[in-house]
């Protein structure tokens, strides 16, 4: 470990934390990935073994050799084990959707908001250099009608993420919609009220919005198609014409330090706002709540 390096505790040894969290850590000059566990010991072994990191036996032991920890894990646990970090006093890198439901994603703002620390969501799109760009021409030119995002990938078709059972029951709506919502709503101004949403048997999602600056949005989302590659596409559109954007390939490990570089800055000066962090996460859970509740889905 170097000097001044933030330690940093993994919780989870799933495919994204294999591929991202991890090396992403242990790569970060200002991190050092001190330590993995998870409910599977072994698991947690082999992947701390891979990047110079020990394991914990338990959560309580990870919370005492750390200074954050960082979730991947499916939101039920990330809701618990969230709220434990924060009353440790540790700083959070938080996985999306924040939690399964509202009532967990508030208690973990508010938990938070109560211990003072700094809590960030991956929304992996949002730190990507190309979309800080895309957002920025959209707030210099102004005045924009409307806006889009489709999202249609056959990711519970097969892949790592097949065997997934939060994703599996949660289905799109709460995998990929925070992502494309939050554009969405960066893009347009907040938004103020989901307007229709209507989920297929096959998960495929259609969800409409109002924006606080009078546009209207619509978000159209699926991991249940055969669609290769994945089509990920964000538009606006008004009296500066059309403007999209799409997600290049390969960009999450990129997004992920971009991530990293705001959390250890914002740590080192006592910042807790972001506009990435658990409050957007709040948000964006209202948003998936009340879709729920339009389309009359259970999940």
């Amino acid at each position: 470990m170097g000097q001044g390096q933030l330690r940093v505790g993994l919780i989870g040894t799933g495919p994204w934390a294999r591929t991202v969290h991890a090396p992403g850590l242990a790569d970060h000059p200002g991190i050092c990935l001190t330590a993995v566990w998870s409910r599977r010991p072994e698991a947690a072994q082999e992947l701390a073994d891979a990047h110079g990191a020990r394991t914990a036996g338990s959560i309580e032991e990870l919370f005492s050799q750390v200074d954050a920890v960082a979730f991947a894990v499916p939101p039920t646990v990330q809701a618990e084990y969230g709220v434990l970090a924060a009353e440790a006093g540790k700083h959070l890198i938080l996985e999306k959707p924040i939690a399964a439901d509202l009532a967990g994603a508030q208690r973990l703002a508010d938990a938070v908001t109560g211990a003072e620390v700094t809590a960030l969501v991956v929304l992996t799109l949002r730190y990507a250099a190309q979309t800080r760009a895309w957002l920025a021409g959209i707030a210099e030119a102004g005045d924009w009608r409307g806006g889009g995002a489709r999202w249609l990938s056959g990711a519970l078709l097969g892949g790592m993420y097949e065997s997934s059972p939060w994703r599996t029951d949660a289905g799109a709506l709460a995998d990929i919609g925070p992502h494309a919502f939050d554009l969405l709503d960066a893009a347009l101004g907040p938004i103020t009220e989901v307007l229709s949403a209507h989920r297929s048997e096959e998960d495929l999602w259609d969800v409409t919005f109002a924006h606080e600056s009078g546009a209207t949005s619509t978000a159209t989302l699926s991991l249940r198609l055969p669609v290769q590659p994945s089509v990920v596409e964000l538009a606006v559109w008004g009296e500066h014409g059309y403007r999209t954007l799409g997600r290049k390939p390969g960009a999450a490990q990129e997004s992920y330090t971009a991530l990293l570089d705001d959390f250890a800055a914002m740590i080192a000066s006592g910042t807790t706002t972001h506009p990435c962090d658990v409050h957007r996460g709040l948000h964006l859970q209202r948003l998936i709540e009340r879709a729920r509740e339009l389309a009359g889905s259970a999940k």
